[in-house]
């Protein structure tokens, strides 16, 4: 512990000391003047604070000066009823500020905790208490500014979550302001009550326990008792003013005494009003012209300075012209270095679109941006990057595009006034505009209002623009996540890993494989849309296995039969059988004699013919499966399914393969086809 630590703990618990052993006059005098430059001190930081939160601390602070004032009256009570002073400090109050006169102190003292309690007080726990209310209320709203400000791009990871925290602390702050605002009204009524029970415990005890007279006794406790009570109540005020400045400061690139004269005069020519007002009050009024006309004519010359220097400060503010400052900016080297940036997603679109992106004309863009990022999460288990969108003059008024890493993937057309109606072959027809379904290449027409209720009724699906857009960006996306994983991100969810998994991150990273291995074994199960959000599992397989082989091919195939039961859920229903083209074994024959083998590692060879007529076997099964409404799903034996894999990618890559070892060994698997070499097709 250190000792400035240290320090403030022994201080707080002398604090409660100070409540039971009594302190000598000359120790009490140092607590007082203690107190008082506390009080000072806390103010002047409190006007020298650009925004609340820098002095966050202050609803702590104010708990603990109003504790150490609290004692500092018992002390000083104890004193004046027990030995009849209460310090020099007390004596000095009582008679040099107030003149001697219990009367003038008492009615001093009045003044004060009116102005204390009644003004800054209560004011200062107003505006706590509706800060604090409408801080809350705001919370939500801050944070899907934040998230949409994430998601178009405009703000980094980093920069959010920063702000994100500042939304909270500020939130914890002003509900910490409004519960301490309470003890400074409740200081204030305590020192009311006992001063009251100084003045008249004070005198009862002159009279019988000292033998004072009355009138000795009264004048006596009063003054001491005034005088504490002053020396109590100026700390106090300060305070709380402090607390007022704290509760009604905004957020400024100053300080309060930087802001007020930069605010206040702002309008130098308003001085002239003001000077003008006072004279005229001094001619047509009976207050001596002697006493207004010097005070007009300062603020007269005050207004000449002000706008005498504010002249000064625009003309030597003269701004280079725009032609000027881009041309500047072209010559630096670091303009050219951020033309080599490249977005890993982009969204641009026509003119026409604008309003799917514009909140003020009801767009969501934006917002179904951040729930795009967060499905992808949870499907995939990867942090898809920031979607930058912008609009793009080129495309057409309704045109938009899809780019991953500068290249365009995706293209469509949107019709904002219109809706997609999806239909099929046995649908009965209506009047639209034929089109295709971006996302998956499904026959549909755009329909308008008039025939929307028509199309729901011939049960066609109807779908909205921004749906239309969020689906296929949607899609994209995960027909691209092996794309978007790169090693900085593979870096960022090993990091998150480590702090929930230590052993099986620092076992593997980097002494097994490196952070480059384990983005290739990633990159690959996603590529077949298979989840990496099951990454303890996926980081423990590469362990056990890393040893024997570093093959990306083979430790994904590894990593697969781990992920078994994954696998079958997603690809079979909960308590259906799975229905499945079956790899005859000419074929399985086939590729294994293809295989040819390397010191990079070992890839498919087969000839065109082969090919071709694999592939035209493979169709028909495909087709036959298509036309009973299955998704085609192709089974294997485990050592030709990445290569098989390989060999659709080039035709159909959206046909799942799967092996006998990714199945679970209860789950029901039905053949409703076979895939057989030479022509033969069963």
């Amino acid at each position: 512990m250190k000792i400035r630590d240290f320090a403030i703990l022994v201080s707080v618990i002398m604090i409660v000391v100070m409540m039971v052993i009594p302190l000598p006059p000359l120790l009490l005098d140092l607590l007082i003047m203690v107190n008082l430059s506390l009080a000072i001190t806390i103010l002047l930081v409190a006007m020298n604070t650009k925004e609340p939160l820098q002095f966050s601390i202050f609803p702590t602070l104010l708990l603990l000066t109003t504790l150490f004032r609290l004692a500092l009256n018992v002390s000083t009570t104890r004193s004046i009823l027990s030995e009849r002073t209460g310090g020099q400090v007390i004596e000095t109050f009582g008679n040099f500020v107030v003149g001697g006169s219990a009367v003038i102190g008492i009615l001093v003292f009045l003044i004060l905790v009116i102005i204390q309690f009644l003004v800054i007080t209560k004011g200062s726990e107003r505006v706590a208490e509706v800060a604090a209310r409408f801080t809350l209320d705001s919370m939500p709203g801050k944070q899907m500014s934040i998230d949409a400000d994430l998601g178009a791009g405009m703000i980094s990871e980093h920069e959010a979550r920063t702000r994100r925290e500042k939304i909270s602390r500020e939130a914890d702050f002003y509900g910490a302001m409004d519960g301490a605002s309470k003890f400074v009204k409740g200081d204030a009524i305590a020192g009311i009550v006992i001063t009251l029970i100084n003045i008249i415990g004070g005198f009862i005890i002159g009279m019988l326990v000292h033998g004072m007279s009355v009138s000795d006794s009264a004048t006596t406790f009063t003054l001491l008792s005034i005088g504490d009570g002053l020396v109590s109540q100026i700390p106090a005020l300060l305070i709380s003013t402090a607390m007022g400045i704290i509760v009604t400061r905004a957020a400024s690139d100053g300080n309060l005494g930087s802001d007020i004269t930069k605010q206040l005069f702002a309008y130098p020519k308003m001085m002239y009003v003001v000077a003008g007002t006072l004279f005229m009050i001094g001619v047509f009024t009976p207050i001596s012209k002697w006493l207004i006309l010097p005070v007009a004519f300062g603020l007269a010359v005050l207004g000449f300075v002000l706008q005498r220097n504010l002249d000064k400060e625009e003309a030597q503010l003269v701004p280079e012209s725009q032609e000027q400052q881009e041309v500047e900016s072209m010559k630096s080297p670091e303009s050219v270095l951020d033309l080599l940036h490249v977005d890993a997603i982009e969204f641009e679109f026509g003119y026409g679109l604008i309003p799917l992106a514009d909140k003020k004309q009801g767009g969501d863009l934006l917002d179904r941006v951040i729930m795009i990022r967060r499905q992808c999460a949870l499907e995939l288990g990867v942090v898809v990057p920031v979607i930058r969108i912008r609009d793009n003059v080129q495309l057409g008024p309704n045109d938009y595009a899809i780019k991953i890493k500068g290249n365009e993937v995706a293209r469509g057309q949107l019709m904002l006034d219109h809706y997609l109606a999806l239909k099929s072959d046995d649908d009965v027809l209506i009047t639209g505009i034929e089109t295709v379904e971006p996302a998956f290449g499904m026959p549909a027409l755009w329909i308008d209002e008039l025939t929307r209720e028509e199309a729901e009724l011939y049960g066609y699906v109807i779908i909205d623009p921004p749906s239309v857009v969020s689906t296929h960006l949607t899609e994209v996306i995960k027909r691209h996540a092996h794309e978007l994983i790169g090693r900085e991100e593979v870096k960022a969810l090993v990091d998150h890993m480590r702090e929930s998994s230590p052993a099986v991150v620092e076992e593997l990273i980097p002494q097994q494989l490196t952070l480059g291995e384990v983005q290739k074994v990633l990159a690959k199960l996603l590529k077949e849309k298979i989840s990496i959000r099951n990454l303890v599992t996926i980081l423990e397989t590469l362990s056990d296995f890393a040893p024997s082989t570093k093959d990306p091919e083979i430790l994904t195939e590894y990593v697969r039969q781990s992920l078994s039961r994954q696998i079958t859920q997603q690809f079979s229903p909960q308590g259906e059988a799975l229905k499945v083209l079956t790899v005859g074994a000419s074929v399985e024959k086939k590729f294994a004699n293809s295989i040819q083998r390397s010191e990079h590692g070992s890839f498919l060879s087969l000839d065109a013919e082969s090919t071709q007529q694999i592939y035209e076997a493979l169709l028909d099964q495909v087709r036959v499966v298509q036309g009973q409404g299955i998704q085609p799903v192709l089974l294997t034996t485990p050592g030709i399914r990445p290569y098989m894999r390989q060999f659709l990618e080039r035709f159909s890559a959206d046909i799942p393969v799967i092996s006998y070892n990714e199945l679970e060994p209860q789950l029901e698997v039905q053949s409703i086809g076979v895939v057989q070499w030479n022509g033969v097709n069963v």
